[in-house]
């Protein structure tokens, strides 16, 4: 169904902007989330410090909005000095302490412990191959080809699977749906709306689902 608004025309809910490109509606009126929908979500990710980063900031995400996190991003990058998985490694309950009066971040000691942690974590897997390499092993051979939302999936068989091998190397903060955001983002999977003018963006895909 096609109804008219002040954005644009909302199609099976992706809007046309006014630059004539669809986006979903969670990226059509926000600056900041457009900027970052066009530019980086869904983009291939590779790197152990990349990675590491992302996950981490999917857990902060955890019951808050994304455009929360995004707004903190670069506060985030400052207090976790770019996510060093080294640097933070070696960080102790006074680094906790700290980091719990900057207001600048989401000030959850649970979810900061866990960046700590998942660094630690990060380091250690180092010794069998790697973040980068463990996360990348969990690319599917199909990607969804959402034509509305409510097609969208929150979660899948590899998510779930990502989510327990990580939580066996010692993760927190990485549940199934929490990685199948992560996911996405990184462009492990591909649910941007087969209408969007992003479709098919990673050179992962092909706008079918298939894989490259």
């Amino acid at each position: 169904m096609t109804s008219a608004t002040s954005e644009g025309l909302i199609d099976d809910g992706l809007v046309v902007g006014s630059d004539g490109l669809a986006r979903p509606a969670w990226a059509a009126t926000d600056a900041l989330l457009r900027e970052y929908y066009d530019t980086e979500w869904g983009v291939p990710v590779r790197g152990e410090s990349g990675i590491y980063e992302r996950i981490c900031l999917e857990g902060f995400q955890a019951g808050l909005s994304w455009a929360t996190i995004l707004r903190k991003r670069a506060a985030f990058r400052e207090a976790f000095h770019d996510f060093d998985p080294d640097v933070v490694a070696a960080f102790g309950d006074a680094d906790v302490d700290r980091l719990m009066t900057d207001a600048r971040i989401v000030r959850n000691r649970a979810k900061i412990a866990a960046t700590v942690t998942n660094a630690r974590a990060t380091v250690a897997l180092r010794a069998v191959g790697g973040l980068d390499a463990l996360v990348w092993s969990f690319q599917p051979e199909v990607t969804p080809a959402p034509r509305t939302l409510a097609e969208l999936p929150t979660t899948s068989t590899e998510s779930v699977a990502l989510s327990k091998e990580l939580r066996s190397h010692g993760f927190r903060f990485v549940g199934p749906t929490t990685m199948f955001a992560l996911m996405e983002a990184i462009g492990l999977v591909d649910t941007h709306l087969v209408g969007s003018h992003r479709r098919a963006c990673s050179g992962l895909w092909h706008p079918d689902g298939s894989r490259r």
